[in-house]
């Protein structure tokens, strides 16, 4: 494919026709004044795109769901379990497909609107979104990114010229998503009903078809290509959660409708990042029984396979039995690709990779107690840590109310590290140079998030393109930008996120 960047968007639906019971064609709203207020011009040219082409009227028309003739959009059907509750019918309420195109290295991509308007499944809602988290939304996409973390992104944030109307009246907003798709667990547990209801399985199978061509090839060729595509699916959520939680991202509503096949992070409402450590802490207003607390997600994330372990059964076996037997061993296995995942990247963090630490087994579980016990800034710490290697120790200490406790840890840790922590200056520099390249300086700190929204809400986006300037450079320490690495200010309330909705 040319590399040449293309005028507008060439759009496929390949999933339309290959699952045409899982959409139904719509089309967006119309907006009466729709305005620009971010691009992301390096997605726009990664997907081969001309971003002067998308601030003309025409581009600016598509961002907002204005497609050209021929081009049907469609709202995506599924289902999940919300808080543990299943609902059979959820689906694009506030959303659309605008269709499917290839970047410039030949991927394909989904564009998706979201806030574009009510669909047949909007349930009650008005199906608009307002400014502040839409912006949240490419905020926190973009940072992800930035950390390696498997995510959608978005392309732009339009404002609609019209209100909506939340618990006050908002400016409204549309965001233009990209993503490797949108195929969530709900979208197979909605397959799977229809299985249950009709008889048969043929929707079911198409779209795991569809979901093995475009996401694990490699599966096609198994003796059982369906549980080799749940293996894969595991372990790509195995990863992906592991990432999660090594950088103190709390999801905050992980529903089965909010777990994709792909392994990227979707649906960025009350997300935030954690200040103080401590695994309990839940940020969102409406999980008021911290299911998905930051130290609930692993599990978490494993009893939602274990849903979609459920809707691939007809697939996997036609013996019933046979069936839950493979799919409970597969998802048995999660808890031991996370651990790889999450102990890999641990190892890393604490400059231990390659390490023996077989004489101190409990080093990491010791460090979380302490972390725990003292509420020490997560992200602060870790950086810190190179630092204190460097022997420049006095700012990790003061993250702590009792700095023995970090000392005799931390004796520990020097320990383990072994010649590279003990021997000469170089070696030091050397493992706290690789410490810096996985621990971030600056994530999405929760206080300047709400401050940069509430800014961009009122008409100032100043606030929000320097945060996205900091955050797309995370592992890069600067001088000047110390408020974008600290933690908020004491005193602060509790930092409580929302939908959005």
């Amino acid at each position: 494919m040319s590399t040449a960047a293309r005028v507008f968007f060439e759009f496929d639906g390949s999933y339309a026709r290959d699952v045409p019971d899982l959409s139904v064609p719509w089309t967006a709203a119309s907006f009466p004044a729709p305005r620009l207020l971010l691009l992301n011009e390096p997605l726009a040219a990664e997907l081969g795109v001309e971003p002067d082409a998308l601030r003309a009227p025409e581009g600016l028309g598509l961002l907002v769901g204005a497609v050209p003739e021929g081009v049907v959009t469609t709202a995506q059907a599924y289902a999940g379990h919300q808080f543990g509750g299943y609902v059979p019918r959820l689906g694009d309420g506030r959303a659309l497909l605008l269709g499917e195109v290839l970047d410039t290295g030949g991927h394909r991509r989904d564009l998706h609107l979201k806030g574009s308007g009510r669909t047949p499944f909007a349930r009650g809602g008005d199906g608009k979104a307002a400014v502040g988290p839409m912006l949240r939304e490419y905020l926190m996409g973009e940072a992800m990114h930035a950390l390696g973390i498997p995510t959608t992104r978005a392309l732009a944030v339009v404002a609609t010229g019209e209100p909506v109307a939340r618990e006050t009246m908002l400016p409204g907003a549309v965001l233009t998503r990209v993503a490797a798709s949108h195929l969530r667990v709900g979208t197979f547990q909605y397959a799977a009903a229809i299985a249950a209801a009709s008889g048969g399985t043929e929707v079911l199978r198409a779209l795991a078809a569809h979901a093995i061509a475009r996401h694990h090839p490699e599966a096609a060729g198994a003796a059982n290509p369906y549980l080799e595509f749940y293996r894969r699916v595991i372990e790509a959520q195995a990863a992906l959660v592991a990432r999660w939680m090594l950088v103190g991202f709390v999801h905050g509503v992980m529903n089965t409708d909010n777990m994709t096949i792909s392994g990227e992070t979707i649906d960025y409402g009350p997300c935030a990042f954690l200040d103080g450590y401590h695994p309990s802490t839940v940020f969102s207003s409406i999980d008021a029984n911290g299911r998905y607390a930051y130290g609930n997600q692993p599990p978490v994330a494993q009893w939602n396979l274990a849903r979609l372990a459920e809707a691939l059964l007809p697939l996997i076996d036609p013996d019933p039995e046979a069936a839950v037997a493979a799919a409970t061993d597969a998802v048995n296995g999660f808890a031991g690709a996370y651990r790889r995942h999450w102990s890999a990247g641990m190892a890393a963090k604490l400059g231990l990779t390659g390490t023996d630490t077989g004489s101190d087994p409990d080093l990491v579980t010791d460090l979380l107690t302490l972390l725990g016990e003292q509420r020490a800034d997560f992200t602060g710490f870790f950086r810190a840590l190179s630092e204190d290697l460097r022997g420049r120790g006095g700012p990790i200490r003061s993250l702590f109310g009792d700095p023995a406790a970090f000392d005799r840890w931390a004796e520990r840790w020097r320990a383990a590290l072994g010649a590279a922590g003990s021997g000469d200056r170089p070696a030091r520099e050397t493992v706290a140079a690789e410490m810096d390249r996985v621990n971030p300086v600056y994530v999405p700190r929760n206080h300047l998030v709400e401050e940069a929204l509430a800014a961009a809400t009122a008409g100032d986006l100043g606030p929000v393109e320097r945060l996205l300037e900091v955050l797309a450079r995370p592992f890069d320490e600067r001088p000047g930008y110390e408020v974008y690495a600290s933690p908020a200010p004491a005193g602060c309330p509790p930092h409580v996120t929302y939908c959005g909705t």
